[in-house]
């Protein structure tokens, strides 16, 4: 009888902390998710192991757990709202951003003031496809902890803007327009498209009914990429 007395408690207990989570991480928002600072990281570890403990502590009630998660919250909240209101307050809770190579100089004042050694810094460059100091012309070391770099003109990518090659006029992020068969209602009018205006692009390509369509996606180019539905599975 205890022991299924024990699992009710701790499904119970488990249930609600895995709703209070879900809302209090939304609550958080996604700078909290992504960890963009190490303060960020840290709340969020601290997060889950209240979380943790509400679920397996027994000796700890399940109200006492919450209050303590709902407080943690709250208080991260506040942080964050302090470092949107206030400037300084920002630079203190999250950090600033560090210059590390200034015009192909590395600065050894601010390696030394961010702890950071040679063989750290040249395995970050490399991360970033540069690997040698050589080719660095900017070099910042992010409140996160990650290495921002800008190359030197001859080392850095041609664009088509370099080489005047033409590019879309109004270029769009690639969009799901059909989905196993069915439109993607949300996005045609988001992108303000029509049936028929994809029905035709169906029938350019041969295909006379949007359910002979398992995928399809509108290009940055305004073109469509078709995948067929296979007829044997």
């Amino acid at each position: 009888m205890s022991a299924n007395v024990s699992l009710l408690e701790i499904l119970l207990r488990t249930s609600v902390t895995f709703l209070a989570m879900l809302i209090l991480t939304r609550l958080l928002g996604k700078k909290q998710l992504s960890h963009l600072t190490f303060f960020n990281y840290v709340t969020g570890i601290t997060f889950g192991s209240i979380a943790a403990e509400i679920v397996i502590q027994k000796d700890l009630l399940l109200f006492t757990g919450l209050t303590g998660l709902i407080w943690w919250t709250f208080l991260t909240l506040l942080v964050s709202y302090a470092g949107l209101k206030w400037p300084k307050a920002r630079i203190a809770i999250d950090g600033e951003p560090t210059i590390i190579i200034r015009h192909g100089e590395i600065i050894e004042s601010a390696m030394a003031r961010t702890r950071l050694n040679l063989d750290d810094l040249t395995m970050m460059l490399r991360e970033r496809d540069a690997f040698s100091i050589s080719e660095v012309e900017y070099a910042i070391l992010e409140p996160h902890g990650k290495l921002s770099v800008l190359k030197k003109p001859e080392y850095q990518y041609a664009t088509k803007k370099d080489v005047k090659a033409r590019t879309p006029l109004h270029p769009l992020l690639p969009a799901e327009i059909i989905s196993d068969g069915k439109y993607v209602a949300k996005n045609l009018i988001e992108l303000g498209i029509s049936t028929k205006w994809v029905e035709r692009r169906l029938h350019q390509a041969g295909i006379h009914s949007v359910h002979d369509v398992f995928y399809a996606e509108l290009q940055p180019d305004h073109s469509l990429y078709i995948d067929r539905r296979n007829p044997d599975q």
